[in-house]
Parts: structure tokens; sequence; C-alpha cells
């Protein structure tokens, strides 16, 4: 199968899944997650991108005074996502797109979030090699995601669960994109994993020069 063919599976894939997949969400939001979304969004500031929007979820949880532009490539959660912000008073500039070649400007954001999302986009590195390409130095970029616990019993059950979740929704349980950003050298503002280590976050500032 070719790269562009997987990719459009993919996508049909979370199409399908985009009208159930808060309630999907729903145990790991109260479970593994917390306060997650609230500790990213609280960090946003001046014009920001968030990348794999997805159904909206984030939304609440941004300041009122930032610039909020959101990209997906699942049509059907970007539908969902367009729902969401009217009924929340959120004003987002709202764009189907590809997180692996972002049809944005350089150095266009003050601040760029990707939650949970890494784990389901082809190649990860793209992804965050766009995102480092249109934050502006001294920006700011806010990472979540699961990634491989602690616990070694959990990373055998997360190798395992691969094996299905990888071919069927391109879902991957064994990244660690905090430890990819964390290998350019960035000044690190936050950075914690909890819940068996299954759950990491980073914020981490491009430098200025």
């Amino acid at each position: 199968m070719s790269g562009s063919d997987r990719q459009g599976r993919l996508r049909r894939y979370w199409d399908r899944h985009a009208d159930s997949y808060d309630r999907q969400m729903a145990f790991a939001e109260r479970r593994l997650f917390r306060d997650t979304r609230a500790w990213v969004g609280g960090r946003a500031s001046g014009d920001v991108l968030e990348v794999a929007v997805g159904t909206g979820l984030n939304l609440p949880h941004y300041p009122a005074g930032v610039r909020l532009t959101g990209v997906e490539w699942s049509p059907r959660m970007l539908a969902v996502a367009r729902r969401r912000a009217p009924e929340i008073g959120r004003d987002v500039d709202l764009r189907l797109g590809d997180a692996q070649a972002l049809d944005l400007p350089d150095v266009s954001f003050d601040t760029v979030v990707c939650t949970f999302s890494l784990c389901a986009i082809p190649d990860e590195r793209r992804a965050l090699a766009e995102m480092r390409r249109v934050l502006r130095p001294g920006g700011l970029l806010l990472l979540a995601d699961h990634v491989p616990s602690t616990a070694w019993p959990v990373r055998v059950a997360q190798r395992l669960a691969e094996l299905v979740s990888v071919p069927v929704g391109g879902e991957h349980f064994l990244r660690r994109p905090a430890a990819l950003v964390r290998d350019w050298g960035w000044k690190v503002d936050a950075h914690d994993r909890f819940a068996l280590g299954i759950v990491e976050r980073l914020a981490a500032r491009k430098p200025s020069a």
C-alpha cells in the first residue's frame, strides 16, 4: 500500500469515529488525562495554533484573549469542532490540513499545541518539524500524549495493543514525542509524567536567537 493510500485509509478511519470520539475518550479523560487539557490550554498565549484539533476538546481551555487557529485532517472530526466552537462562544479559525505539511507561513505563531494526536499521525517527526517551523523565536510548544509506561508489564501490554491498533487505526502507544523535542535542546518550561508514566506533557520554548 502506498503512503497516500494508507493516509487516505486512516483519514476514513477517523472520519468513521468522529461522532463517537468524545464518548470513546471519556474514560481516558477522567482516569488518565486528568487536568491535562487545562494544563496545556492555560499556558497558551498570543497567536495559537492547535495541530490535530480533532473534535475541539481543548477549545474550552484556552484563555479568552488568544487568537486561535486549528488544523485537522479528518473532515468529519473538523465538522464536530466547528459545531462545538460557537456553542462555547469560541472564535477560532478551523482549517482542513495535514500536520505533516502545514499550509502556514514560517514563524507565524506564538504558541503551538498538539495533544493526544502525535500517537496517530503517520510521521510524528515530520509533524514536529512543521510545528517547529511555524513557531516564532521564543514561542512555546505544548505537547501531551500517551507514551510508553514506566512500568514494564504495562509496556508489554502496550506493545501487544500496537499489533492491532497500528494496522487498524495507525495509533501508536510506544512513541515519546517529548523526548524528540528534548533532543532539540530547547528550554523546558514545564514537564511531567503520571498514571504509571503513561501520560506525558511538555512545555518547551524555541530559542529566541
